[in-house]
Formats: structure tokens, C-alpha cells, sequence
């Protein structure tokens, strides 16, 4: 039982690098849909930010 804070507090550093991963492999994904000056490139942009943002509800 003692290694318990110690596993909560790793546990709660690889969620939290987890999410900065996640952040950062969208980001780029977002400047397009906004910047890109293509429409073509900000439809594909979009399509492929509702693709990864996609909720499960289940």
C-alpha cells in the first residue's frame, strides 16, 4: 500500500503528457482549417479535425 501515491502520481503524469501529445498532433490540423487559403484544403482540414475530435457516446 505504501507504493500507492507513487502510482497515483505517475499515473496522473502520463494522462497529463497523454493530453499534451494529443493537443499537439491537432494543432497543426486546426491552423490549416482556419488559415489554409484553399477551400479544398480547409474542407479536407475539417473532415479530418471531425474524425479525431469525434465523441463515443456509449
Amino acid at each position: 500500500m505504501p507504493n500507492l501515491p507513487v502510482l497515483l502520481h505517475d499515473g496522473e503524469q502520463l494522462a497529463s503528457f497523454t493530453a499534451a501529445a494529443g493537443a499537439l498532433c491537432v494543432l497543426p490540423v486546426v491552423a490549416v482549417a482556419v488559415f489554409a487559403r484553399n477551400p479544398r484544403r480547409r474542407r479536407d482540414a475539417r473532415e479530418t479535425l471531425a474524425i479525431l475530435l469525434r465523441r463515443r457516446d456509449r
